[in-house]
């Protein structure tokens, strides 16, 4: 017979609980940024263009800001509405590159795009990038990778080239680092799981 919730000791009550919250946020996430890349490479093929392939490294640096962008409200000149030249500039971007391990010549020739979506629709994400000053990135055959990184309601796209000055190719084995540390995070939770169903 199953044990019902009530009957479950605390700790372990909790123990679940942190559990579910750890696997719960990124899987969201991940889907809103592969529905994004698939509902891109649909424009993009209406368009007789190539799809874009996936880029972990940008994927990771798409992370990486929009962690940053985060705690900026939406507004009618954030995101897509933002006028050219007047993009926000953040003055750690050499240790946003690092934590990717990328090195800044390997990625200038990219373009980062970011839209800001109250509770990230998927629709208007989309339009966010397909109707907007994005699309004439989009629209560009040089570009032929993409990383993307979501944060609340932000949403970054990063596009990548397969020449070196855009290929967001890493420096050294270093950019598993980030990976590592979830993993341990996710083993000392399920560690726990087991030391109390033994006890």
């Amino acid at each position: 017979m199953a044990a019902s919730s009530s009957s479950l000791p605390l700790p372990l009550l909790l123990l679940l609980l942190q559990l579910t919250l750890l696997l719960s946020s990124p899987v969201q996430s991940a889907d809103e940024e592969e529905n994004l890349l698939q509902g891109i490479n649909k424009y993009r093929t209406s368009l007789n263009l190539s799809a874009l392939s996936e880029n972990k490294n940008a994927h990771c640096f798409a992370g990486e800001l929009a962690d940053q962008f985060k705690s900026q409200p939406c507004t009618n000149t954030t995101g897509a509405d933002t006028v050219p030249g007047t993009e926000t500039q953040f003055s750690n971007y050499p240790d946003l590159l690092s934590k990717c391990n990328l090195d800044i010549m390997n990625t200038r020739d990219g373009v980062i795009m970011p839209a800001c979506v109250p509770n990230l629709v998927p629709d208007i994400v989309l339009s966010n990038f397909t109707e907007s000053q994005y699309s004439q990135s989009l629209n560009d055959t040089k570009y032929t990778g993409a990383g993307i990184g979501s944060e609340d309601n932000w949403i970054i796209v990063v596009l990548t080239t397969n020449t070196p000055p855009g290929s967001f190719a890493p420096g050294t084995s270093a950019a598993v680092a980030p990976k590592i540390v979830f993993t341990s995070h996710l083993l000392s939770v399920l560690l726990g799981v087991f030391l109390v169903l033994l006890s």
